[in-house]
């Protein structure tokens, strides 16, 4: 055997890494990841996301109380960018993947950010939709460059900026009458 390094793709991998297969993402990471599967949805497994999160947001918040509207939409954001972080880092490893497509709770954070305090009305709730997409999808400083940030943190708070980008003109067009 001679000593010449070996042309395969593990040379210069330790043995321990260079065998190792990719983590299996676990089962409670992809359901939340995927936001029970919706990731999966074609085409545009964001929008998916997006409205379904509308949709579920308007049927939870009209059984609220309008006291507790805006404290629960802001709790309920809090929670799945806390779930939504870990969850999309296990599936960012288990895929090999920096972004992967199919992970969508980074829009249902940001979605759920842009509809905090918006009135239970469809026209807000439209807004508040389009405008999340089109700065998710834009992307204004600093949306992109907190993409640059590690696995699931870079993956989910892109989208919440996104979010807040959203929830920031929504309530400007509400204070100058533009959304009834």
């Amino acid at each position: 055997m001679t000593d010449t390094p070996s042309r395969d793709r593990s040379a210069g991998v330790p043995p321990a890494v260079a065998g190792a297969s990719r983590p299996r993402t676990p089962l409670w990471a992809m359901l939340v990841g995927t936001f029970f599967g919706i990731g999966r949805l074609r085409p545009g497994p964001g929008t998916w996301a997006s409205t379904a999160t509308v949709l579920l947001w308007a049927a939870v918040a009209y059984a609220l109380a309008p006291t507790v509207r805006t404290p629960i939409a802001f709790a309920l954001a809090v929670l799945v960018t806390l779930l939504g972080i870990p969850a999309a880092t296990q599936i960012a490893r288990g895929s090999a993947a920096k972004d992967p497509q199919f992970v969508v709770i980074d829009e249902v954070a940001g979605q759920l950010v842009a509809l905090i305090a918006v009135p239970l009305a469809w026209k807000s709730f439209v807004s508040s939709f389009i405008l999340f997409r089109a700065f998710d999808i834009l992307k204004p400083p600093p949306v992109r460059q907190l993409e640059a940030l590690p696995e699931g943190t870079g993956i989910v708070l892109d989208d919440v900026a996104a979010g807040l980008y959203a929830l920031g003109f929504v309530h400007l067009f509400l204070r100058f009458g533009l959304l009834r």
